[in-house]
């Protein structure tokens, strides 16, 4: 027997609320922010995402759906919304538009991950770029969709983890005390934790494994290295969250997994969600677009998984509303009233009023019984006697009471009443 693949799962009808409320607030908190819709292809060639995501990374490393097209092109279904989204800006000009470009995306990604709760394979992600201009009101500003959003979502005990990775000018010298730190300890670091070391020690802050847990605390601080432009940068940054009272904390430990991050990380923190308090994460990255092939152009946004939210959601106890559903149920008794129904279904559709139309010649009762079940709030019963007399009875489902009403006046009559 045929079942979704381990990773995956189908989104059925009873879930369908909470889909439609999340990413409905998501539009409407991504339009009070005159952020722009972009939606970048499922698949990539893979070259962009190793040279943007970075090697040495867990995505690129163990986590691409990655394959040879029949054109001998090597693709990859999209880990990440980014890379793709900075490929669609250099090469559809957008740096010629006013800048900052605000853009927003709505879609699945694909990571071969372990599966576990609010995570799979294929997941979905709200996903955000501000692009082209460095000042620290832009992250506030990115920081404010998140607090906005999950504001109105319903989350409660909001609060961010900030940090700063720094920049090419004081990065290196972050990364070479990492790499004196933890090149003394490197006999109690197991292999996948060897190779970061090598490859990429900013990463190692970000290690899971329990052989360098114990290790972490002491490590050095990315504060204590920053430039002192990247140091004015992370201050206003905090003056502004201050000013704004949203509370913060800092992290030296926030590094996020990607190589393309400078200077802002964070890091959505909210309470009653479980274990995992991060809802989801982001950061600066001023030098992506130029290391694809770019101009120099600076750039912030963030990830959030659609299914992590829900899952949250359900967590806390927050109800969607229900979806719009058809109010009116046309049910025909007997041959002779098949068509006058379904004429009556298509006047009842083309007046904005959802209607259903009961099936298969069963009796009254089981059409009522249907029509109870689906929860419409009036049947409209249609029989030999009602086409005689050119009228409709209309059923309140609720009262159980029966309305005589003109055939010709029956849509007008309802669209008052539903």
């Amino acid at each position: 027997m045929y079942q979704a693949p381990r990773g995956t799962q189908d989104i059925l009808p009873a879930d369908r609320p909470y889909w439609r409320y999340v990413t409905g607030q998501m539009h409407d908190v991504a339009a009070l922010f005159g952020l722009q819709q972009i939606d970048p292809p499922i698949f990539e060639e893979t070259s962009l995402f190793v040279r943007g995501v970075g090697e040495g990374t867990d995505i690129v490393d163990k986590e691409m759906y990655s394959f040879q097209d029949k054109g001998g092109v090597e693709i990859t279904l999209r880990p990440e919304f980014t890379a793709g989204i900075m490929r669609a800006y250099i090469e559809h000009g957008m740096h010629v538009l006013p800048q900052p470009v605000k853009l927003y995306s709505i879609g699945p990604i694909f990571r071969y991950e372990r599966p576990q709760a609010g995570r799979f394979r294929q997941h979905h992600q709200f996903n955000i770029e501000i692009l082209g201009d460095m000042n620290p009101a832009v992250d506030l500003e990115v920081m404010s969709v998140v607090w906005t959003l999950l504001t109105r979502l319903g989350y409660r005990g909001l609060s961010f983890q900030l940090n700063s990775t720094g920049c090419p000018v004081c990065r290196p010298c972050y990364r070479q005390a990492l790499v004196d730190y933890f090149a003394a300890y490197e006999d109690r670091l197991n292999d996948v934790d060897r190779r970061r070391l090598t490859i990429n020690p900013l990463r190692l802050l970000d290690s899971k494994e329990e052989a360098a847990q114990p290790l972490l605390d002491d490590a050095p601080h990315s504060e204590d290295y920053l430039c002192q432009e990247c140091r004015t940068h992370l201050a206003t940054l905090r003056s502004y969250l201050e000013a704004l009272a949203m509370p913060y904390a800092i992290n030296f430990r926030l590094v996020r997994g990607l190589d393309y991050y400078t200077k802002t990380v964070f890091e959505a923190w909210a309470e009653g969600i479980g274990a995992q308090a991060a809802v989801c994460g982001g950061g600066r990255y001023d030098r992506l677009i130029e290391m694809l092939g770019g101009p120099p152009t600076p750039g912030i946004g963030f990830g959030m998984g659609i299914e992590r939210v829900i899952a949250s959601l359900k967590q806390q106890g927050v109800t969607p509303p229900p979806l719009p559903a058809p109010q009116v149920q046309v049910s025909p008794l007997g041959a002779a009233a098949t068509v006058p129904a379904l004429k009556l279904v298509r006047d009842l559709r083309e007046a904005g009023v959802g209607a259903l139309l009961a099936f298969g010649g069963r009796s009254l009762k089981a059409q009522l019984k249907s029509a109870d079940r689906s929860g419409v709030a009036f049947t409209l019963i249609l029989g030999d006697q009602e086409l005689a007399s050119g009228n409709v009875v209309a059923r309140a489902m609720a009262e159980g009471q029966q309305t005589t009403v003109a055939l010709t006046e029956v849509v007008a009559w309802l669209r008052t009443r539903v």
